[in-house]
């Protein structure tokens, strides 16, 4: 059974067109997935959906077969998913390590030896201890997007959203950001990348398009199978 789900899912602003309608889309651990749709099909809107911090108009988001809308969805933020945001939403007065940790500590979980724990995710995506005793303002894009990750994976969620984690990262950065969250997929996890690069397209196991016409899952170099006869979306 996937470990999240999207079905029927539509979502309209108030007063206004839908964004997009029909979405029956499904999402398995141990996979890599991109999001793609040109601007304003509704990519960011849809993150949203998916990371429990907006219900769908019509239809049902369920991870672990439960409806969102009928479980604690600050539970399910703070524990069960972990959010990359594009434009990092760190703390700046605070240190890398303290991110993390905060983290941690909004996370309820029972985490012994926090700050050990947070220095060792911190070097394992790539940022020593010197970086990471500075406080984030001191960082570049690169390395603050590396701290954005370190903080998701903090309390160990089962699925990782990235809104655009490339965006404005240097190639070299990129494939260095791109390859970590393989490594997470590859690991057991249910990795979501909102995305427009073609290159992190090409590196992912399934492709999701928003745009007006069917929506298609199709092949990319790390070689997964799969169809999807999903009804049209409206963009």
């Amino acid at each position: 059974m996937a470990i999240l789900e999207l079905t029927n899912v539509s979502y309209s602003y108030a007063g206004a067109e839908p964004v997009f309608t029909g979405l029956d889309w499904s999402f398995d651990q141990n996979k890599l997935y991109g999001i793609t749709g040109r601007s304003g099909a509704g990519k960011t809107t849809l993150l949203s959906l998916l990371a429990g911090l907006t219900n769908p108009t019509v239809g049902a988001v369920r991870f672990d077969g439960k409806d969102l809308s009928a479980i604690n969805r600050y539970r399910y933020r703070s524990r069960d998913v972990g959010v990359i945001f594009q434009s990092f939403n760190l703390l700046p007065h605070l240190t890398a390590v303290e991110n993390v940790e905060l983290s941690m500590r909004a996370s309820g979980k029972k985490i012994d030896h926090k700050r050990d724990k947070a220095l060792a995710l911190l070097n394992r995506v790539g940022l020593n201890a010197e970086l990471a005793a500075r406080r984030v303002l001191k960082l570049s894009g690169g390395e603050q997007q590396r701290v954005a990750i370190a903080r998701a994976l903090s309390y160990d969620p089962s699925i990782i959203v990235a809104d655009e984690p490339t965006g404005n990262l240097d190639l070299n950065t990129q494939t260095d950001i791109v390859d970590m969250l393989a490594e997470l997929a590859d690991e057991g996890k249910c990795v979501i990348i909102v995305t427009h690069s073609p290159d992190v397209v090409e590196s992912v196991d399934r492709v999701y398009e928003l745009q007006a016409a069917p929506v298609r899952a199709r092949k990319s170099r790390r070689g997964a199978k799969s169809t999807d006869d999903s009804g049209p979306i409206t963009a």
